[in-house]
């Protein structure tokens, strides 16, 4: 099934997009000024648009100040030399359209052409799964003003996401892990899916949803008192068009071919890679080189593995906590000039980069 390069946690194979990068710095806090913690999702700025700036970095919050999860209501900019702003801060009462639940950010993060965010809400009333919600995907403006929210027709505790954008229309992927996981009670229900949600944009209007498309099932998901709820997480969208998936209860890494264009399920795909480097997979996201990177929730690793399988780089990012690492590591992107990578760290609750 795999097959490990040899390398040490502090070094990694030549040849690879990990062993160019030597160095973790941390940024700045992600904490504003209601006190949100737990940064879930990370996306970089393309282009300059409205509040957004190129070559920043939009990060979610995913808990609030009492480190309640499913109730942080903040997106935070951060530039690369650690000046922090407020992008948004969501009032769950003053939504313009449906959001069952209301407002917990999730990983679920993209920034699209014309400056549009899009993130993911998966919410609960007291911190614990026994209250989680569908939530929705809110849709701001380039100012951070909530224009529109995307609910139900698939949508189910969205909890990771990429894009994908060719001219006015937009293609995203979107992760869910509340399908009948609350009812389950803590057991595996293999019910986990990938959406693909279809988008056009007019003008200035905010983007509108054409049609949804369930391209992957079956994935494996639970409830869980640390965690809240654990499912299939990262994704990210190769050049050939193969949605890669992090199987987080399953610890691999499983690819849905021809993403943007198969009209039916694939279920969980093929399994890419397991066990090896891997301890319980979250972010995920594609190397300039076309490699895979999955952030270990079990260990704190980030690791290298390609299209064949085999995981050929690893190097530890987060050793805090008991065991070292554990629970700390969520979103990752590729910086601008694709020659390092943001990541978020919930046991300091800052944007790091590795470089």
């Amino acid at each position: 099934m795999i097959s490990v390069t040899s390398a040490t946690g502090a070094a990694s194979a030549g040849g690879t997009f990990l062993g160019r990068l030597h160095k973790v710095r941390e940024i700045a806090s992600t904490v504003p000024a209601n006190g949100d913690v737990n940064p879930y999702g990370t996306a970089v700025v393309e282009r300059d648009a409205g509040k957004l700036h190129r070559g920043n970095v939009l990060v979610s919050n995913f808990n609030n100040s009492q480190n309640q999860q499913g109730t942080g209501t903040t997106l935070v900019q951060v530039s690369p030399r650690g000046r922090t702003t407020l992008f948004a801060q969501i009032d769950p009462a003053h939504l313009p359209g449906p959001c069952p639940g209301g407002v917990g950010l999730t990983t679920a993060l993209s920034i699209l052409p014309g400056g549009w965010v899009v993130v993911g809400s998966l919410p609960t009333t007291d911190g614990t799964s026994d209250t989680a919600q569908a939530g929705c995907l809110l849709v701001l403006d380039s100012r951070g003003k909530v224009r529109e929210t995307l609910a139900g027709g698939g949508i189910n505790g969205p909890w990771d996401m990429t894009a994908t954008s060719h001219g006015d229309r937009t293609d995203l992927f979107v992760t869910n892990v509340l399908n009948g996981t609350v009812a389950g009670g803590g057991d595996e229900v293999d019910r986990g899916t990938v959406l693909r949600i279809r988008l056009k944009r007019y003008d200035d209007r905010p983007p509108q949803r054409l049609r949804t498309t369930t391209i992957g099932s079956g994935f494996a998901q639970k409830t869980d008192p640390a965690a809240l709820v654990i499912g299939p997480t990262g994704v990210g969208l190769a050049k050939d068009g193969s949605l890669y998936v992090a199987d987080t209860v399953k610890n691999r890494i499983n690819v849905i071919p021809r993403a943007a264009t198969r009209d039916s399920s694939a279920g969980t795909g093929k399994v890419v890679s397991s066990g090896g480097r891997l301890n319980g997979p979250l972010g995920l996201a594609i190397a300039p080189n076309g490699h895979i990177l999955t952030v270990n929730s079990g260990d704190g690793f980030i690791v290298e593995t390609t299209p064949a399988g085999r995981q050929v780089a690893f190097r530890q990012l987060d050793n805090s906590g008991s065991p070292p690492g554990a629970g700390a590591l969520f979103g990752l992107a590729v910086d601008l000039d694709r020659d390092a990578v943001y990541f978020v760290d919930d046991a300091t609750n800052f944007l790091n980069v590795l470089k």
